[in-house]
């Protein structure tokens, strides 16, 4: 009898020093949980992985430095991550999984505007943060939504500096074909850009709207021969616009120059036109400088190469976003001093500090906004063109015949 009741009292005061050295060892403090579903497999799976390896790689870092401290303990960060094989109907079935039945602490972002447009609402329902770098488009903010925070700068602007750059090329073009996808982001891209096209004087000859993961572009290319555009600008997704230069040289389609949304920045796109992608305009948020600082990787040139080292391949501005948006996510909550939905959501929206993708505050709608710089393929180079302070480099213009490269 008197055995029992010490083993009693031995349970109950070593279950009470459990508890007591779980409270005081951060070490063994609980998890804290970022949920993403993300285009792993699919028509732009090519795009997707950016994100899922910018997570893995930026929480990675974060946890080598200790976790992310809440309060007075340091907490690891792990990520739940489902593949939604580039289908919207599955990707808002997987978000809804991850809040209502994994119990994911906060959310990180999909690829593509029509994803985070659909995907947000489930975060705003259920009231947890959905930091998402994927989706650009103007719609997304516009609903005054409290729960999403985006980091690429609005669809609507993504052309503002091409158009900047073309005002003094020498001859100047005249003519121009604005063609955008019928999906969310690019036909924000679109409406954006055709008042800026008009206030700059430009002649807009072709203003035509395509379906997304268009194959064909034939037609679209005979037009710009008739018409003998000078410009085009075209707001797509990679695997259509490597469709549309592939047809373009089958068709001896050269206009002046080309802008692409995507694409040019990727190094798998221009490995896979080769010469082909030669001249090719495009635009970027974001190049990897050692000037942008952070308190995790150093500086963005430092990012990059264990980016690549890790995956290899190199990161675009896709990346550099997604691992943005980790990083915002765990100053946050550090600023929170909480894992508390609603007081994390609190501090995003004040949020201030310097990431490897620049600097970061979320505008009252939950955007943030960073300037495009143009960028060219020159050779087997990547070349900056033109950013807010003018004219960077030389541009490569105009195009010549395919014939005559």
């Amino acid at each position: 009898m008197s055995n029992g009741l010490i083993s009693k009292k031995t349970l109950i005061a070593a279950a009470s020093a459990a508890v007591l050295a779980l409270a005081a060892n951060p070490a063994v403090a609980k998890d804290i949980v970022f949920g993403a579903s993300v285009q792993l497999t699919g028509p732009v799976a090519n795009t997707g992985r950016y994100y899922r390896d910018a997570y893995e790689l930026a929480i990675e870092k974060i946890n080598a430095a200790g976790g992310v401290k809440v309060g007075n303990e340091k907490r690891k960060v792990v990520l739940k991550i489902y593949d939604n094989q580039s289908d919207v109907n599955l990707s808002v079935r997987q978000y809804t999984q991850l809040v209502s039945q994994d119990k994911v602490d906060f959310l990180l972002g999909p690829f593509a505007s029509n994803f985070a447009l659909a995907d947000s609402a489930v975060s705003e329902k259920y009231k947890i943060p959905m930091v998402q770098g994927g989706g650009a488009s103007d719609q997304i903010f516009a609903r005054k939504f409290k729960y999403i925070f985006g980091t690429l700068a609005p669809a609507s602007n993504y052309f503002g500096s091409t158009i900047e750059m073309m005002k003094g090329l020498k001859p100047a073009p005249k003519s121009v074909a604005l063609l955008y996808a019928d999906d969310s982001f690019d036909v924000s891209v679109g409406d954006g850009t055709r008042p800026k096209l008009k206030a700059a004087g430009f002649d807009i000859v072709m203003d035509e709207r395509y379906s997304t993961n268009a194959t064909d572009f034939n037609s679209l290319l005979s037009q710009i021969r008739s018409k003998n555009v000078d410009a085009v600008l075209v707001a797509g997704h990679e695997t259509e616009i490597l469709n549309f230069v592939r047809q373009a040289k089958s068709l001896t389609v050269a206009p002046k120059m080309y802008s692409f949304t995507v694409g040019v920045p990727s190094e798998d796109f221009r490995k896979a036109l080769g010469k082909d992608a030669d001249y090719a305009f495009g635009m970027t948020a974001w190049l990897p400088s050692a000037d942008l600082k952070d308190r995790w990787f150093g500086d963005a040139s430092k990012f990059e190469a264990e980016y690549k080292a890790k995956f290899n391949y190199e990161p675009d501005y896709h990346a550099a976003s997604g691992a943005a948006d980790v990083e915002a996510l765990a100053q946050a909550i550090e600023d929170a001093g909480s894992t508390d939905p609603a007081k994390v959501r609190d501090a995003l929206a004040k949020v201030k500090f310097e990431s490897i993708y620049g600097p970061i505050a979320f505008a009252e709608n939950g955007q943030i906004d960073l300037p495009q710089t143009v960028i060219q393929v020159q050779g087997d180079k990547l070349v900056a063109i033109h950013g807010t302070k003018g004219a960077i480099n030389p541009a490569k213009y105009p195009m010549p015949a395919w014939n005559a490269r």
